[in-house]
């Protein structure tokens, strides 16, 4: 009945995947680091991202550390399940993607910055897994709130696999789409390498360099 659970590294239909519930899980008050709000309301001026890179307890860590990021959140998005726990998108039922979303101050950081630290601190050609890590939840992703995030998310998509291809890596497996519900993680998932600081984080870049900029692209 449910072939797909041969392999977590398969995405499920919608139809096989599990319900979820209609309680979300409770999001912190605070960050616990940068002790802003977690769940909003957030001031002006504020955008929001979002990405799939991984283990999203080593990849929240990245986008913490980046001046003029304002909060950041980890969950799960992208896939079928309304409400997901972590056990269930670790089940390979719920198509979600472990994701850190980003909410930012676009006058200190640009969103072009922010794919540079996600492109460079993963590798975004392993297609369902990264490093160690198998999984659907594991994917590469940017998951874009405007055209403008999309445009820009694609353009650099290209022109650092050319950098990756000619450094002698495989196709991107990067994908971009609109951004979807955001759920958030358990509180104990949340800026976890904070909390645990010999925690376990899986996580390398390539050592290839993102350039976002067109002029140092080619």
């Amino acid at each position: 009945m449910f072939s797909f659970l041969t392999s977590k590294s398969r995405m499920p239909s919608r139809a096989d995947a599990l319900p979820g519930r209609a309680t979300p899980i409770a999001a912190p008050a605070k960050h616990a680091v940068l002790g802003s709000p977690m769940e909003g309301p957030f001031a002006e001026p504020h955008a929001f991202a979002m990405f799939g890179m991984g283990c999203f307890w080593g990849a929240e860590r990245f986008f913490w550390k980046a001046d003029g990021v304002i909060s950041t959140a980890v969950g799960y998005a992208a896939g079928y399940t309304e409400n997901p726990t972590y056990q269930e998108v670790c089940s390979g039922r719920t198509g979600h993607n472990e994701v850190v979303r980003v909410v930012f101050d676009p006058s200190k950081i640009s969103f072009e910055d922010l794919l540079k630290v996600f492109f460079e601190n993963h590798d975004p050609t392993q297609g369902m897994r990264q490093g160690n890590d198998r999984g659907t939840q594991y994917r590469s992703g940017v998951y874009v709130y405007d055209e403008e995030q999309r445009a820009a998310a694609e353009a650099v998509k290209v022109s650092y696999g050319k950098r990756l291809a000619d450094a002698g890596f495989g196709a991107v497996t990067t994908e971009v789409i609109d951004a979807p519900t955001f759920f958030f993680g358990e509180e104990y998932h949340q800026q976890y390498l904070h909390k645990n600081p010999g925690g376990y984080c899986g996580l390398g870049g390539t050592g290839v360099i993102c350039t976002t900029s067109p002029l140092e692209a080619g």
